[in-house]
C-alpha cells in the first residue's frame, strides 16, 4: 500500500473505531499508526485493539505502528457539598488538606505534592484555565489564593500549575501498571509519556522499558520547554501536545513553540508529532473548517513527521472522513511549488557521523540525478531516521529484517517501510532493493535508485556504503 505523501497520520482508537472493520477502513484511508489512549482503555480493551490492528496489518501486508499513550499524573480538586459553587473575582479561596466537601471558600486538594511545592505568586488554573487563582499564602498544608478570573468551580476539576515544578515523577501507579501491561504484549511500538517536566522523568521509564518500545515525550508543560534540549536528547520522539500546553501557557505562544519544537526535533533527527484539535470540528461535521485545514497544512509545511487525530477518530461521527481529509491535505501541501523550498530552508546541517554523511550524500545524489528512490537497509532503525532527517524530495524505502523496527519507523517522515530478509551479499542487496522498488510502485525498469547500507552486511549502525543501480527489464539490477 503506497502512500503518496511524506507526513504520517496517527489515528486514536475509541468507541467509534474499536472494531476491526473500522480499523481497516482507517488504515486504508491513510492512518499509519494507531494510538491507544490509556486514560480510557482498560488492559483488556488495549489487548483486544492490538489483536485487531495486527490482523489488519497481516491482511494489508504493511507494517503498522501502535502507540500507547499513558495518562500521566492527573491533578484534580476534591468534591463540593453543592457540586458546583459560584466565585467572585477578587475573593479569597483556599485549597487545603482537609478531606471534607468544599464550599465557596475552600476545597480539598488531594495532592500533598502540590501543597508542598506551590509558592506565593504562583498561578493555579482550574478546569482548563476557566478559573484562574493566584497563590497568596502557602504553609504546606493549605494554599490561600485570590480569584483572578472565572466565576465557578465544580467537583473533580483538573488543576494546572504553569509556575510550579512538582517533585513527582512522570509515572503514577496507574501508569506503571499500564506500562507493564503494554510491555507484556510485546506488540506496542511507542509509549507516550504525559506531563514530562524534566529529563529525569524519562529515567524510570527507560529502566523498565529496556529498549522494547520507543519513548515519546509529550510536551505540555512550561517546565519541559525550559529543558527541551535535554529532553529531546533522552527521548526517542516528541509530541507537541497543544491541548494542555495551551492551558499552561498563553494560547498565542503555542504556534511559535510548535515551530521551535518541530525544528529542534528535525535538527536532532528525532520524530515529532503535532497533536490536539487538528480537525476538531469533524467530530460532528463531515468537513473541517478552513482554519483547521490551514493548521494541518502548517504542520506539514514545517516538516513534522506526523499529525494526529484524537476525538475525531476515537469518538467522532466521521472517523474515516477525518483520516482521509487529513491525508488529502498532506498530499496537496506536499505538491505545492513552495513546499520543497520551505523544507530545504529548514534542513539541518549533518552531524559529524558516517551515517549523516552517507545520508546527506544519498539525498544530494538522488536529487541531482533525479533518481526514483533512496533505499536504505536498516536493522536498528538508525539509518532510516538519518535518511528521513535529510527530508529528501525523492521517496525513501526503508528495508529491515526486523519487523519491530519497520513498525516503529512507520511514524517517521517519508519512510516507506518494508520487512525484508537480510541480503546474503552485495549483489543480493542491490537486486533485492531494485525488486522491492518495482513491487512497491516506486520505480520501473530503466529507472535508477541509490542504495545505502553497512558493510559488512547486517552490522547495526555501520552505514558506510552507497550504490547507484539501474533497474533492469527483469526488475533486478541492470549492472
Amino acid at each position: 500500500m503506497k502512500r503518496n505523501r511524506k507526513v504520517k497520520i496517527l489515528a486514536t482508537l475509541g468507541p467509534a473505531s474499536s472494531d476491526e472493520a473500522m480499523i481497516r477502513k482507517l488504515h486504508e484511508a491513510g492512518a499509519d499508526v494507531f494510538r491507544i489512549n490509556m486514560s480510557h482503555a482498560s488492559h483488556d480493551v488495549m489487548r483486544s485493539l492490538i489483536v485487531k490492528i495486527r490482523s489488519v496489518e497481516a491482511e494489508c501486508g504493511r507494517p503498522i505502528g501502535i502507540l500507547a499513550d499513558l495518562q500521566g499524573p492527573k491533578l484534580r480538586v476534591g468534591k463540593f457539598a453543592e457540586t458546583t459553587v459560584e466565585l467572585v473575582p477578587g475573593q479569597t479561596f483556599t485549597l487545603d488538606s482537609r478531606d471534607e466537601p468544599g464550599d465557596n471558600t475552600r476545597v480539598f486538594l488531594p495532592h500533598p505534592e502540590i501543597l508542598a511545592a506551590v509558592k506565593p505568586g504562583h498561578r493555579l488554573l482550574i478546569d482548563d484555565g476557566k478559573l484562574h487563582l493566584r497563590a497568596e499564602k502557602c504553609d504546606g498544608k493549605s494554599i490561600v489564593t485570590t480569584v483572578v478570573s472565572g466565576t465557578k468551580i465544580s467537583d473533580r476539576k483538573g488543576v494546572s500549575l504553569p509556575d510550579t515544578l512538582l517533585a513527582v515523577g512522570a509515572l503514577t501507579d496507574k501508569d506503571r501498571a499500564d506500562l507493564d501491561a503494554v510491555l507484556a504484549t510485546n506488540e506496542v511500538d511507542w509509549v507516550a509519556l504525559s506531563f514530562i517536566q524534566r529529563p529525569e522523568d524519562l529515567a524510570d521509564v527507560r529502566k523498565v522499558a529496556r529498549g522494547r518500545v520507543g519513548l515519546m515525550s509529550k510536551i505540555e508543560k512550561p517546565q519541559a520547554i525550559e529543558r527541551i534540549d535535554e529532553i529531546i536528547e533522552l527521548s526517542d520522539a516528541l509530541m507537541v501536545a497543544r491541548g494542555d500546553l495551551g492551558v499552561e501557557m498563553p494560547l498565542e505562544a503555542v504556534p511559535g513553540l510548535q515551530k521551535q519544537l518541530i525544528r529542534a526535533c528535525r535538527r536532532a533527527g528525532k520524530p515529532v508529532v503535532v497533536a490536539t484539535q487538528m480537525l476538531e470540528s469533524m467530530i460532528s461535521a463531515p468537513v473541517p473548517t478552513r482554519a483547521e485545514v490551514s493548521d494541518v497544512a502548517t504542520a506539514v509545511f514545517e516538516g513534522a513527521d506526523a499529525v494526529m487525530l484524537s476525538a475525531e477518530s476515537a469518538s467522532g461521527q466521521y472517523p474515516v472522513e477525518a483520516v482521509s481529509t487529513m491525508a488529502s491535505i498532506a498530499r496537496t501541501v506536499e505538491r505545492e511549488p513552495h513546499y520543497p523550498g520551505i523544507i530545504y530552508a529548514q534542513r539541518a546541517h549533518p552531524e559529524a557521523t558516517g551515517a549523516d554523511a552517507i545520508s546527506l550524500a544519498a539525498r544530494q545524489i538522488a536529487e541531482t540525478l533525479k533518481l526514483s528512490a533512496i533505499v536504505c537497509y536498516t536493522s536498528s532503525g538508525t539509518t532510516g531516521l538519518r535518511a528521513a532527517r535529510e527530508r529528501p524530495e525523492v521517496p525513501i524505502i526503508a528495508l529491515s529484517p526486523v519487523l519491530q523496527t519497520a513498525r516503529r519507523l512507520s511514524m517517521v517522515w517519508g519512510l516507506h517501510c518494508v520487512v525484508s530478509e537480510e541480503p546474503v551479499d552485495l549483489d543480493d542487496m542491490v537486486n533485492r532493493a531494485c525488486r522491492i522498488v518495482v513491487a512497491e510502485g516506486f520505480g520501473r525498469p530503466g529507472d535508477r535508485v541509490i542504495i545505502s547500507a553497512g558493510v559488512p552486511l547486517g552490522t547495526p549502525g555501520a552505514t558506510n556504503m552507497l550504490r547507484i543501480a539501474y533497474i533492469g527489464s527483469d526488475g533486478l539490477s541492470g549492472i
